[in-house]
């Protein structure tokens, strides 16, 4: 009990708590729409995969699931995007507990913020932002739900899972085809688009949005290179599945120029950790395939709903690569330089990240016959906790399920307490040994 009394330890603790929680309430024969009792590999892979907002799933949600099953999952995937201190702070809070030291560096440490600003502050913006982003996007999908032929209770269903599901970035759908039956339909798709990239950016920037609005000189760097590293790598996912993707007849082929247009910025932003596909990703060309692992493994903004490596990290990493060319002493962007320690972590979580997936990646491939580019697709958005798929999920055998099962988690909650813990856990060395190069390169 006293390991659990260091954060780092408890928040990843709070989140295997909530898997077996959710795996127990899916193994349950109200939880599915036949009423008997999932398999257990099922019930748990589809629990890791809504807790850790992955979206991968092995049985269709709309169909397999009943409305108990449904509901759970929304649970899970809305706990598991706020993150599990954070909703249990905000619950005791609610509910007229103090909010003591314990729970603040506790939800730092999950959130990723261990210098910036009060939790408590925090805490409210991010109660806030869900609240009116969930809300205003689930009713207006809601209402233009409802003018395809579905009930007004339906649609009501239908838009608060998509838009609860988008906001925290978890990519689960009622629909067998996902988002595919709306995907010349803007009204649908923007309203994800725009609810997944606020709940991707990152709380941090929301913050210097709320306190410092359009004051952009103001901004915290981490706002700059989070703002600009994301717009940049939504331009190139855009321009390259339009251009990789114009002439497929698998995919934006067969569309006017608008829903071309519509249908890869959609799909600029999925890789981002978000799991909707309006087109089918199995379509995809081999090339086009090879930019979504960059921009899933990438993934969103830092102390937010996504996943991956973050969008900081890699411009940090980026920028180390720059000076290095340039011949530049320190690296930096915005007329600051970053800290020897930042890009240490920054490199240590980048290699640790690739060798995992690189791992399951290799034991996948050596136990199934299936292409080693879906094998690869898949490894990264369990990792990066994407859950867009090339539609091989279900036909991996169980050890593979399982392997996907860890990738998820380890993806969610992994980075963040490794990250912190190398910020915090460092100890004083008290000896240097002596200086001595090697040749590289």
């Amino acid at each position: 009990m006293k390991s659990l009394r260091n954060p780092i330890r408890l928040v990843p603790s709070l989140f295997l708590l909530a898997i077996t929680i959710g795996t127990v309430l899916l193994s349950l024969p109200i939880a599915t729409a036949e009423g008997t009792p999932a398999p257990f590999l099922t019930a748990l892979f589809t629990a890791t995969s809504a807790v850790a907002v992955t979206g991968l799933v092995v049985v269709d949600t709309g169909t397999y699931w009943s409305p108990f099953g449904q509901v759970a999952i929304l649970l899970m995937f809305q706990i598991g995007g706020l993150g599990i201190m954070t909703a249990a702070t905000l619950f005791g809070l609610i509910a007229g507990r103090g909010f003591g030291l314990h729970d603040r560096i506790a939800t730092q440490v999950e959130r990723g913020r261990l210098e910036r600003g009060d939790a408590l502050s925090v805490l409210k913006l991010v109660l806030g932002v869900t609240i009116a982003v969930e809300a205003s996007v689930a009713t207006i999908l809601a209402v233009r739900m409802a003018s395809y032929d579905m009930s007004v209770g339906n649609a009501v269903w239908h838009g608060v899972f998509h838009s609860i599901s988008a906001f925290n970035n978890a990519g689960f759908s009622t629909h067998a085809d996902s988002v595919m039956g709306y995907q010349a339909d803007p009204l649908i798709l923007v309203p994800i688009m725009v609810a997944i990239t606020l709940g991707a950016i990152g709380f941090p920037v929301l913050q210097d949005l709320r306190d410092k609005r359009l004051e952009w000189r103001r901004w915290s760097l981490h706002s700059k290179v989070t703002v600009y590293g994301s717009l940049a790598l939504l331009a190139l996912g855009f321009v390259a599945i339009l251009v990789m993707e114009w002439s497929n007849a698998a995919t934006l082929g067969p569309m006017g120029v608008g829903t071309k247009l519509l249908n890869a910025a959609f799909h600029s932003v999925m890789p981002r950790t978000a799991g909707f596909n309006s087109v089918d990703v199995g379509g995809f060309h081999d090339q086009t395939l090879m930019v979504n692992y960059l921009l899933m493994f990438i993934g969103g903004g830092s102390a937010g709903t996504a996943g991956g490596i973050k969008v900081t990290t890699f411009v940090v990493l980026f920028a180390i690569v720059l000076s290095e060319v340039l011949g530049h002493r320190d690296a930096g962007l915005f007329q600051r330089r970053f800290g020897h320690e930042l890009e240490r972590q920054a490199l240590t979580v980048t290699v640790l990240s690739a060798s995992l997936v690189f791992a399951a990646t290799t034991y996948i491939a050596s136990i199934t016959t299936l292409p080693l580019t879906d094998i690869l697709f898949e490894c990264i958005s369990a990792f990066a906790t994407v859950g867009l798929s090339t539609g091989i999920t279900a036909d991996l055998p169980p050890s593979a399920q399982v392997v996907i099962v860890l990738l998820m988690f380890i993806g969610r909650v992994g980075t963040i307490t490794f990250a912190t813990a190398l910020a915090v856990g460092r100890t004083p060395q008290l000896y240097r040994y002596p200086k001595e190069n090697l040749i590289v390169g």
